[in-house]
């Protein structure tokens, strides 16, 4: 992967997810058959992260996806909401959803856009955004930038499937670069049903 980023180690959730500084790490991320629950594996079939949604509710107004280690140590909730069109996601520590615990958010660099590209601001950043998502002409395939520069850090890629079966991505994130962070972006860019979305 070209455009490797710079040596020093970029912890967005925790350093003890950041990959090694000799070498990249890769991921299998797997979404359940009629769900939107994640089993994330690397290539020796260990499972490193889950990720379960909230259970349909009729009428509910929120999404939210969590993060949880293989040991089902709560890492972060992914947060949307189901009345916006504006696919915009909120991530917080742990199991939280208070202000005070937000992270990230992740939104499309313009309103209802046709080729996808996404806005990742950290927390108490609402000017120049921190990394961006970018997808190719397909839109199977994506590129994760640092700001908005040419700095590749990750590469998420869906797989081709066959009618009901699992959806899956195969991610490749560089060395000293938070895998934990990227699973995350990647487990948005599958909409719910629930709601309209660009994807």
């Amino acid at each position: 992967m070209a455009n490797q980023p710079p040596p020093s180690t970029t912890a967005i959730i925790g350093p003890q997810y950041c990959a090694p500084a000799t070498h990249s790490i890769d991921l299998i991320v797997i979404r359940e058959k009629f769900s939107y629950n994640f089993t994330i594996k690397d290539l020796n079939d260990n499972v490193v992260f889950i990720v379960k949604s909230s259970p349909e509710v009729f009428l509910a107004t929120r999404e939210d996806r969590f993060l949880y280690d293989a040991n089902g140590n709560p890492i972060l909730n992914l947060r949307t909401s189901l009345l916006a069109a504006d696919d915009n996601w909120k991530a917080y520590r742990g199991e939280s959803k208070e202000p005070k615990d937000l992270i990230f958010t992740r939104m499309p660099s313009e309103y209802m856009q046709i080729r996808t590209k996404l806005n990742v601001f950290l927390a108490n950043n609402n000017e120049v955004c921190d990394f961006t998502v970018k997808a190719d002409f397909s839109g199977q395939s994506w590129k994760v930038l640092i700001g908005r520069s040419d700095n590749v850090i990750a590469q998420i890629n869906r797989k081709p499937r066959a009618l009901f079966s699992r959806e899956k991505f195969m991610v490749t994130v560089c060395p000293n670069i938070d895998y934990a962070f990227i699973v995350a972006l990647t487990v948005t860019l599958t909409s719910s049903t629930r709601k309209s979305s660009i994807f």
